[in-house]
């Protein structure tokens, strides 16, 4: 049996006296790529935050890789993907820069990089299509460059799991087909995936298992839903899975 890479357990997440996240539960396995799809505002979002442990559950429990979350200490084992490069306007880091400090996790402050540390920068950089910008400032870069930077940091730390918060919202056709290019290649070599998205894109076929997040409560654990209506035209890629009591006027496109 393979085994849990992720257990959420009646997980409860609320802010200021109001609930965010009901009882949910969700297990990812080994070589799963699961995307927990919503509304904006449905928690989706929040969901992987308190896997995590950036927001606090009020009750119920995460454990990661069988360990309780609290008692977690093998954060190299993660790579974690926000939705926006933090520094990348008005820092003067370089490409490589930022990308090499996702190896810091798994060799530690103290420790000058080595071969291995140049060698896992250099593979991320190349699987993301920038290996012809290493040298260049982060701000210089498209917003979709700078996005797959970050996935680039994450990878060079060499992972079991990534956790990736609408890796593709916003991001411009080039950076989305580099970036399913990128993790297929990471799921290939056994990588987890846990992501949120709004619309999958070219990353769709490489999704084992889609999680609907409604109204704080998962309405959907299983396939992929197929797109409906306008959604199904040739020129519309995204996927917007409605929940069961949610008008399709409520998702944006």
């Amino acid at each position: 049996m393979t085994s849990p890479v992720i257990t959420v357990t009646h997980g409860v997440v609320g802010y200021d006296g109001r609930p965010v996240l009901r009882d949910v539960s969700l297990t990812v396995t080994a070589g799963e790529v699961v995307a927990v799809l919503g509304a904006n505002g449905s928690g989706k979002s929040t969901l992987i935050r308190a896997v995590l442990g950036l927001v606090p559950l009020v009750s119920g429990s995460v454990t990661l890789f069988d360990h309780p979350l609290r008692r977690f200490r093998q954060w190299h084992r993660i790579g974690y993907v926000p939705q926006r490069l933090g520094a990348g306007s008005g820092v003067p880091a370089t490409v490589r820069e930022v990308v090499a400090s996702g190896r810091l996790a798994r060799r530690g402050v103290l420790r000058p990089p080595g071969r291995a540390d140049r060698d896992a920068v250099d593979a991320a950089l190349a699987s993301v299509g920038l290996a012809d910008r290493a040298g260049d400032p982060v701000a210089t870069l498209s917003g979709g460059q700078q996005q797959r930077t970050l996935i680039a940091r994450a990878l060079a730390g060499q992972p079991e799991l990534l956790v990736l918060d609408e890796p593709t919202a916003g991001v411009d056709a080039a950076s989305q087909e580099a970036f399913a290019g990128a993790l297929k290649d990471f799921v290939a070599g056994g990588g987890t995936v846990l992501l949120v998205a709004h619309e999958l894109g070219p990353l769709r076929p490489l999704i084992s298992r889609a999680v609907v997040v409604h109204a704080g409560g998962i309405a959907h654990d299983g396939a992929v839903p197929e797109p409906a209506g306008h959604h199904a035209d040739p020129d519309h890629d995204h996927v917007h899975p409605h929940g069961p009591d949610e008008p399709a006027g409520l998702w944006s496109s």
